[in-house]
């Protein structure tokens, strides 16, 4: 029995379905194809050639030694993301228990002790409860496998619920800033002893939360890591605004916190909106160049023209690929070389679907 590495293994039914057509081939029966760890084990009397080409229909490589070194050196993405979508569901899930109970404590809080800034945090928190619920909601989904209906499978769920996240965060700061501002012209007195307690108990609750979900790889882990960091930074504010105020009468510096922690919170929200939205308009992903890629498929033999070169992100993180190439060779095994080759080239690029088409360019001939 010999194990080779492969590469592009999307989901478990897929690879439980393509071992099922593997112990069809003659010899074939002990063929195991191991999802989770990106294996083929193969009986040593199996044509390997056979078993290529049957992968390769679906996208799949086997790497050669060489490949599958470079591949153990560079890349754990895989391993990673196969671990971390439980992790990911059970931080979310305490994170936003953790919010919705300290966003109502708040509410309350924030009126006996007449604070405008606790009050808008209580207005902002609540908002980050709803959206942690709801990317609570969407990473769940996001886990299952392709089917029927959602063929790339329903890893974008989790971007769609990265999206809602940061149009509550900047509706919930915006109506913070137009609540805060007419108490800049008429400040109102605020308990400072009771907001600097309850800023240490916040302080510990965000921070632990914090770094709860900072373990987390997935867009919607990295914006709900967003809240949680902005959180401790304001309440690490009101901290020391309730310093402050224990000594002083400067009452105005409670809506002027609550309009800077908004500013803030602006300021990180608006560019991952953008760049979230630029993932769902599909945009080339940040950090490939197209130009670059294309250049390197140019160069291998038996290339001499691409064309409809798309590359575009499902979900922040795995990307898919479609490209047509024009050759001056109608052999096929040589057609099947280009490809792998192609596979091989995106690698780095994270590209999980591609879709390559070899076109036999006859004017090339003619010339």
């Amino acid at each position: 029995m010999k194990q080779y590495a492969v590469q592009g293994l999307h989901c478990g039914n897929c690879a439980k379905k393509l071992e099922a057509q593997l112990q069809q081939l003659k010899n074939g029966e002990t063929i195991r194809l191991n999802y989770s760890t990106n294996r083929i084990y193969l009986p040593d009397e199996i044509n390997l050639d056979v078993i290529k080409r049957i992968l390769l229909a679906d996208k799949i490589q086997i790497l050669s030694e060489q490949q599958e070194l470079i591949e153990n050196k560079s890349d754990h993405h895989h391993v990673a993301d196969l671990t971390g979508s439980n992790g990911a569901i059970k931080n979310i899930t305490t994170v936003f228990i953790l919010n919705l109970t300290f966003s109502l404590a708040e509410f309350i809080f924030g009126v006996l002790f007449n604070s405008a800034a606790i009050l808008s945090d209580a207005v902002h928190d609540l908002g980050d409860s709803l959206s942690v619920g709801l990317a609570l909601v969407f990473q769940k989904v996001s886990v299952k496998e392709a089917n029927e209906r959602y063929s790339f499978g329903h890893r974008r769920f989790s971007l769609l619920g990265a999206l809602i996240t940061s149009v509550i965060l900047i509706g919930g700061s915006i109506l913070v800033i137009v609540n805060s501002v007419p108490l800049l012209i008429n400040p109102q007195p605020v308990n400072s002893r009771g907001m600097f307690w309850l800023s240490i108990v916040a302080i510990a609750i965000n921070g632990y939360a914090a770094w709860l979900i900072s373990k987390g790889t997935s867009k919607n882990e990295k914006v709900l890591n967003l809240h949680m960091l902005e959180d401790v930074l304001g309440w690490v504010g009101v901290l020391m605004v309730s310093i402050v105020l224990t000594f002083s009468n400067w009452f105005i510096l409670d809506p002027i916190l609550s309009i800077l922690i908004a500013g803030y919170i602006l300021s990180k929200a608006i560019p991952n909106l953008l760049e979230n939205a630029s993932i769902f308009l599909e945009a080339v992903p940040r950090g490939v160049d197209i130009k670059e890629l294309e250049r390197k498929i140019k160069q291998l033999s038996n290339v001499h023209a691409v064309s409809h070169f798309h590359i575009w992100s499902i979900d922040g993180e795995e990307n898919a690929l479609a490209i047509t190439v024009y050759s001056d060779t109608k052999d096929s095994k040589e057609q099947e070389r280009i490809k792998e080759e192609i596979r091989y080239l995106i690698k780095d690029a994270n590209v999980t679907h591609s879709t390559i088409e070899i076109v036999v360019d006859e004017e090339f001939f003619i010339q």
